[in-house]
């Protein structure tokens, strides 16, 4: 592993993180918490329980295993959070813990193979299974926003039926070197 990749996994892991943010802007707090039925997740128990694995997974992740004793699943899917604040700043723990670990790694312990679940991961390995994981979960709180918000949604990519005019502008211009994540990131900060 190198640090490009450790460079382009924190770029993934922030746009990712900011698609989740622009959808709880767009939403109200009862929106936050609302459910479609008992057998689904609201939008604060995705937070919930996407805090829940970075807290486990990031905490300690050269030294412990990341499935902690302390961390109790089931109830990451109880949907018992009423407060957008809690709720944002549980997110923004999480987030914090993920990014902190990944400004850990550096040449003398990216070699270091690290357990989930007692199973051995290189950390590359331990990276790719929670941009995975996280974009997932990601993409049901955009869908959740989609489907209440309706007509009234903002994009948060190229707008349904701007696709010709996008690409227009896109390829007007000459070609440079910023990635996309990067670009994009750039782009959307608000």
């Amino acid at each position: 592993m190198n640090n490009d990749h450790i460079v382009s996994a924190k770029n993934q892991f922030q746009y990712y993180k900011m698609l989740g943010e622009k959808t709880f802007q767009q939403l109200t707090d009862e929106q936050l918490f609302w459910q479609y039925n008992q057998e689904t997740n609201s939008i604060a128990t995705i937070v919930k329980h996407l805090a829940g694995n970075m807290l486990s997974r990031w905490t300690d992740f050269l030294t412990t295993d990341g499935e902690k004793e302390w961390r109790n699943r089931d109830s990451e899917f109880e949907n018992d959070q009423s407060s957008r604040t809690t709720l944002i700043e549980l997110w923004e723990k999480a987030w914090d813990c993920l990014f902190k670990a990944l400004d850990s790694i550096n040449e003398e312990n990216m070699s270091t193979e690290i357990f989930i679940r007692n199973q051995g991961h290189t950390i590359t390995e331990a990276i790719n299974r929670q941009l995975a994981h996280y974009p997932y979960h990601i993409g049901q709180i955009v869908f959740i926003g989609k489907m209440m918000l309706n007509e009234k949604w903002a994009s948060l990519s190229i707008p349904r039926g701007n696709s010709k005019q996008y690409n227009s502008e896109k390829f007007s211009k000459a070609k440079h070197t910023e990635h996309f994540t990067q670009e994009y990131l750039t782009m959307n900060k608000s």
